[in-house]
């Protein structure tokens, strides 16, 4: 009977416990992987998690005890002898693997051809691993050919790796030095080499051919000469007989433009037509002597061979409906050659016996194109903004640095220190502007003006510098041609426009008298009659009114008397100061005078006792005297307190 092994009970229904403990019931894994390689190792476990209870041997140590057997039999084998070395240079000495490829190479700057295909064959030398690359020579073919890459060991990526044998075979691309080539066949000997060591060889591939070079494998172009013309006949007869045109042409339209002289010769030999440069001496050019070399010119294109490429192929007569012939070229008129409009306007002798002779025109005058040069254009200058002076503002037009305008030095030596002074008025409608004086100096040496206002007391404005040293434009002169105000404008009555203000001269100082003596010539006859009458009345006697106000009388002599004796009275007053001071306030003009009603008033303010009689004396004895003798009769004068 077979008992149970972990409690020794008979394996019986009803005397087998189950583990509740046991919860995996799969079998252990004995296949895994260590550093990338797949191993094999025995379980150790059962199912159930159960200890598997026997010694486990692994594979090499069981080979190892399978091997001993004979050992212990007949002993330790003998060992083969080692094979001969060979080194490499002599086992695949000669041996070169040979492929046949080919890369495709642009070609921009050709109109006839995009990319050229270039065939090589690229040669794998086994006894060093070297390759290189050979481009069979082709004759005239205009292309360096022969070796492309020297034999050298070939890097096949960025990490240094080089190519190995391995890594050819057909139908593949393979990049050399930032080339791509296209690897389509190989030859037999590298066919079984590759075979042989197991490598599977792409099917082979057709070999790229160069367009270009199939392009000339074609038949020529044929060209027919017409029979129906004797060009031996024309060169016969024509030979060494040039027509000769004198034309210019005008590009002066476009940016730099010229006009530029040329001469047309055109062969009637084989109808071709020949464009010389003109040149002259110290034009600045290079000395080439053809514009357009000698051949024949169309007049009419076909319309399919409008985009036809003239640069670098020749044009046929399928290309051309017209040539340009001699009937074309005529004096007086314009023709078209290479995009150029020539205008014909001389030829020598012999071209116009020819046309006389052959197409019957006489008349062939020679025409004028020489241009005149233009008149200089005016320099305008915009218009003035009014800051500083016309002429400064005009220096930046002149140049880019700009520069101070010239000064006349002679005049700035001569009237040095030269200062003519007027005083003049403000005429002005506001009444406060009446009574302001104003002193004009004009400065001989730049003709400049300057004006002063002399400040006065109380008069609520504030004196000064009225106007810094500057010209001063006359009103009514344009801007372009400004005319400024000189010595000869300023004179008695003259009015002096100043940015808007307008003075009047009244009076003059004593150098500016002598120098309009010495300079009489520079002003007019009205201002040297002012200043005349300026003179005489400021030297002319006083009037007799005048002189009988100044004379003595007796009336007045009594007057001033009865008013020394008032005044003596009020200085003898032990408050004379406070008198002094009363008068002073309410004589708010500084007169000196008082009327009779104030002067009442302010002594009795101040307890100064006044004989009335003597008072009324006063006044009935200015009542009595003329009015011209005293301008105001009701005052009484105080000015000898």
């Amino acid at each position: 009977m077979v008992s149970n092994p972990v409690h020794g009970l008979p394996f019986l229904p009803g005397t087998s416990f189950k583990d509740s403990m046991k919860t995996a019931f799969h079998r252990s894994q004995t296949l895994g992987y260590r550093n990338g390689y797949a191993i094999v190792r025995h379980p150790t476990v059962g199912i159930g998690g159960d200890r598997l209870q026997f010694n486990q041997l692994s594979q090499a140590e069981l080979d190892e005890l399978a091997s001993k057997a004979p050992v212990l039999t007949y002993g330790q084998p003998k060992q083969a002898p080692p094979a001969d070395f060979i080194p490499a240079h002599v086992a695949f000495d000669k041996k070169v693997l040979k492929f046949d490829a080919y890369f495709q190479e642009d070609v921009p700057v050709s109109t006839e051809e995009q990319y050229r295909i270039r065939q090589v064959n690229i040669y794998y030398y086994l006894e060093d691993d070297s390759m290189s690359v050979i481009e069979p020579v082709v004759e005239n073919s205009g292309i360096l050919q022969g070796k492309l890459i020297k034999r050298q060991r070939l890097a096949k990526n960025d990490r240094g790796d080089h190519y190995h044998w391995k890594d050819l075979n057909r139908g593949i691309n393979i990049t050399i030095y930032g080339k791509t080539f296209r690897v389509v066949d190989c030859d037999q000997f590298t066919q079984v080499f590759l075979e042989s060591q197991g490598i599977e060889l792409n099917p082979p591939e057709k070999m790229a051919l160069d367009p270009y070079t199939e392009l000339r494998k074609q038949p020529l172009r044929k060209y027919v000469t017409p029979s129906d013309f004797d060009q031996l006949k024309q060169f016969l007869t024509f030979d060494k007989q040039v027509l000769r045109f004198y034309a210019i042409w005008d590009d002066t339209d476009s940016m730099y433009g010229e006009c530029r002289t040329y001469i047309i010769h055109y062969y009637l030999m084989d109808d071709t037509v020949e464009i010389r440069e003109v040149h002259e001496r110290n034009d600045g050019r290079d000395p080439f002597p053809l514009l357009m070399n000698r051949q024949r010119m169309p007049k009419v294109l076909v319309e399919n061979a409008k985009n036809f490429p003239q640069c670098v192929l020749e044009i046929s007569d399928q290309e051309v409906l017209e040539w340009y012939t001699a009937k074309d070229f005529i004096v007086g008129k314009s023709l078209t050659i290479l995009g150029r409009s020539f205008f014909i306007y001389d030829c020598d002798p012999f071209t116009r016996r020819y046309y006389k002779e052959k197409f019957g025109i006489t008349d062939l005058p020679r025409i004028d194109v020489s241009k005149r040069e233009p008149p200089p254009v005016k320099q305008e200058l915009p218009p003035y903004n009014g800051f500083g002076l016309v002429e400064d503002s005009a220096q930046n037009c002149f140049a880019l640095i700009p520069k101070a305008p010239k000064k006349d030095v002679i005049k700035m030596l001569v009237n040095d220190n030269k200062v003519l002074r007027y005083l003049a008025v403000l005429e002005s409608p506001i009444p406060e502007d009446k009574d302001r004086r104003f002193v004009f100096s004009y400065f001989l040496a730049t003709d400049m003006i300057s004006i002063f206002e002399p400040p006065v007391r109380n008069s609520g404005i504030i004196g000064g510098k009225y106007l810094g040293r500057t010209k001063v434009v006359k009103p009514y002169s344009t801007v372009d041609n400004p005319v400024y105000y000189g010595p000869s404008d300023f004179f008695i009555g003259a009015v002096i426009e100043v940015f808007g203000h307008r003075f009047i001269i009244l009076d003059t100082d004593e150098y500016v008298l002598k120098y309009m003596e010495s300079n009489a010539a520079q002003y007019s006859p009205e201002a040297l009659a002012s200043i005349q009458n300026h003179v005489r009345k400021r030297e002319a006697p006083a009037p007799e009114a005048e002189s009988k106000q100044t004379e003595k009388d007796p009336g007045v002599q009594e007057l001033e008397a009865l008013i020394d004796t008032i005044q003596k009275q009020l200085k003898d007053h032990s408050c004379k100061d406070n008198i002094r001071e009363a008068f002073q306030i309410y004589d708010k003009e500084a007169s000196g005078y008082v009327d009779r009603d104030m002067f009442f008033k302010i002594c009795e303010s101040l307890n100064v006792p006044v004989d009335d009689s003597l008072v009324k004396e006063v006044t009935c004895k200015r009542l009595l005297l003329p009015a011209f003798t005293f301008p105001n009769p009701v005052w009484i004068p105080l000015c000898g307190l």
